[in-house]
């Protein structure tokens, strides 16, 4: 056999091979890439979120206006909380003042108050008082202040709605009422009293179209 029939069959014998050796140089070079190929980024996990204040106010003072200027309330306290998990506000001593579009003036303080962000629902806690100004309206008799005093009031100032399920002194003038609950709501001029009722109404002209109601005990 010449040299050439020789070198013919070993290209013969290589050619069969051939491809066998290149899919396994492919093989062998697709699980290098999948060994050392870097490894996706796991998701980071969402953190729950904590019932912890992510800042504070001390001594603080917060306005609000409307868009012609006009003051429509204003918050102060000793210290502020701010919860971002429930986007609420804690304040301790708040004292708060709002003015309505007609003038009139509410005064709301307590050893601690719980606020929604925009100030739209506030529970007060601790010696709370609910205070609404004496209001004289143009053309028309004076409307008498009127005090809620209690443990706890609930206050919604947009809907002019005070409410507790713990006892309650509601003082209108020389008037005076005293309940378990309350349910008072300015709009519809009721007050819904509940438990053991309690009034004591002073003779005199009357200034007020509020319909009381009392569902319990009344005296």
């Amino acid at each position: 056999m010449t040299v050439n029939e020789r070198l013919r069959r070993v290209w013969e014998i290589f050619s069969i091979y051939l491809p066998i050796l290149l899919m396994g140089l492919l093989a062998l070079g697709t699980w290098w890439l999948v060994r050392n190929a870097p490894k996706p980024l796991e998701q980071p996990q969402q953190r729950e979120l904590l019932h912890e204040p992510d800042y504070y106010m001390r001594d603080f003072s917060i306005k609000s206006f409307d868009a012609t200027g006009r003051l429509q309330s204003e918050i102060q306290g000793d210290t502020l909380k701010h919860f971002m998990d429930t986007d609420t506000l804690e304040i301790q001593k708040a004292r708060m003042r709002t003015v309505s579009p007609d003038g009139r003036v509410t005064l709301a303080t307590a050893n601690r108050a719980l606020s929604n962000s925009d100030g739209s629902e506030v529970q007060l806690f601790g010696d709370a008082i609910v205070t609404r100004e004496e209001f004289k309206p143009a053309g028309a008799k004076p409307v008498p202040p009127m005090q809620f005093r209690g443990e706890f009031l609930h206050v919604w100032p947009n809907e002019e709605r005070v409410k507790s399920h713990l006892p309650v002194t509601l003082s209108r003038g020389p008037d005076r009422f005293t309940g378990d609950a309350m349910d008072f709501d300015n709009f519809s001029q009721v007050l819904n009293m509940r438990g053991d009722v309690k009034g004591m109404m002073q003779p005199g002209r009357v200034t007020s179209t509020i319909t009381p109601r009392a569902a319990g005990t009344s005296r």
